[in-house]
This record gives structure tokens, sequence and C-alpha cells, in this order.
């Protein structure tokens, strides 16, 4: 039942009750899961499967898959907004709305005036 991109939830440790995708079956007893860590906190790392709890999903991925590729797919998959993750925003895009909230209070002062 544990196979690469198969979604778990972590139930065991200071991650638990978090989403994880797995990215790598090391053997019989661990595997090597990834959240990705901007989407739901947990980085990269070995995992014992007694400490997962395997959900219906299945993500196509391939074996030791990046963080990018692993959130393409859940993002392809619909997932992210099925489980009410909040997408991580690029620099860019952090500037932009910066940009937006610093003119709308200006055009607030400046109508009160």
């Amino acid at each position: 039942m544990i196979e690469v991109g198969r979604v778990c939830m972590k139930i065991a440790g200071r991650e638990a009750g978090k989403m994880c995708v797995v990215t790598k079956v090391i053997d019989k007893n661990f595997v090597e899961v990834t959240g990705p860590k901007k989407l739901t906190g947990i980085k990269r790392r070995k995992c014992n499967i007694d400490h997962l709890e395997p959900l219906p999903y299945k993500l196509d991925i391939k074996e030791g898959a990046s963080d990018e590729e692993v959130l393409k797919a859940l993002e392809k998959a619909g997932l992210i907004k099925k489980f009410g993750l909040k997408k991580p925003t690029t620099l860019k895009e952090k500037k932009v709305e910066k940009r937006k909230k610093k003119s709308a209070r200006k055009k607030k002062v400046s109508k009160k005036k």
C-alpha cells in the first residue's frame, strides 16, 4: 500500500496530523517523505511506515521527485484545495501584493482629507 506518490498523514511525532507524500521506498520499514516543507511544514526525511497512515490518493511522480515536482503534482490532482492548504507564494508575488496594499492605503488616506 505504501508506494512512491502515495499521500499519507503522519500519525506520530511532532508532525502528527500533517500531510506528506512518499518520494522513495527505502526498505520494508522505511520510506522517504516530503510535505513539501513550503506547503505542509514537513521537510524531506526518512520515516518509519508505522508512523504513516496512507490516504486513498496517489500522485503520479517519479522516485526521488523534487519538492517542486511534488507541489505541481498536488496542484494537478486538486489536493491543495481539497485539504485546505495554502499554496506558497514566490518572492515576486509577495512584492506585488505588498505594493497593492500600500497603494490602497494611500488612496484611503487621500480620500479622508
